[in-house]
């Protein structure tokens, strides 16, 4: 069986939430906090590496969290903060990793779970939500076309990879010079095939201040008794 490890992305700035979101507060909790505990109470999820925006705050981590094996300093960029975080992970090209954003704290163990077996059965796994809006292309201010949905997807995370896949992925574009938008685009970019499975219409990502309010009253349902 695979090594799973999380690599927890929690650097952002927060430009459009005005503070580092991953820290703001959910339930008496940080949002990052909610996020560390679906992994690290996840029974496949062997160990975590956390990227935060500073060293400083690794130490208080390290502390709370034992299943937490590095905490390491973020990059200028996403993609180099993943970079940072996927070289402390000491393991086999076939084990896998699982990148997730710090600022969704709503993901769930059934969610983890349908990435994992499904990057171990495939090299590339990511998690999709069905877009229910119209799509459309513009530019300069004029509707180029209408999109067909039917073949779109929005994306969210944990995106689960085999570990040398992703490191490879990783290389080539910082070789190239080239910025994907996400993990998977990097993969894609290697010609890898990346596989879908559904999503969680629950695992937002907080990036608004009221989107705060959303996840409370999500946390609300999650926590309901089922009858």
């Amino acid at each position: 069986m695979s090594s799973v490890t999380a690599v927890v992305v929690a650097a952002g700035e927060g430009r459009r939430f005005g503070a580092p979101k991953q820290f703001a507060a959910l339930r008496g909790r940080a949002v990052l906090d909610w996020s560390l505990r679906a992994f690290a109470s996840h029974p496949r999820v062997t160990g975590i590496v956390l990227v935060l925006p500073d060293e400083e705050r690794g130490a208080s981590y390290l502390r709370a969290y034992p299943e937490i094996r590095a905490a390491v300093q973020g990059g200028p960029r996403r993609q180099d903060s993943v970079a940072n975080g996927v070289r402390m992970i000491d393991g086999g090209p076939g084990d896998i990793v699982l990148v997730h954003d710090g600022a969704r704290p709503l993901v769930d163990a059934d969610l983890i779970s349908r990435v994992i077996e499904e990057a171990e059965r495939s090299g590339a796994a990511i998690p999709v939500m069905p877009v229910d809006d119209t799509v459309k292309e513009t530019a300069g201010g004029l509707v180029v076309r209408t999109l067909d949905r039917s073949s779109l997807v929005r994306v969210q995370t944990p995106q689960g990879f085999e570990l040398g896949l992703l490191r490879k992925a990783l290389d080539e574009a910082a070789a190239a010079g080239f910025e994907g938008t996400d993990e998977a685009a990097l993969v894609e970019r290697l010609g890898g095939r990346v596989t879908i499975v559904p999503g969680d219409a629950r695992n937002i990502k907080i990036t608004e201040p009221g989107d705060l309010a959303w996840a409370e009253l999500s946390l609300d349902d999650k926590m309901r008794p089922r009858l």
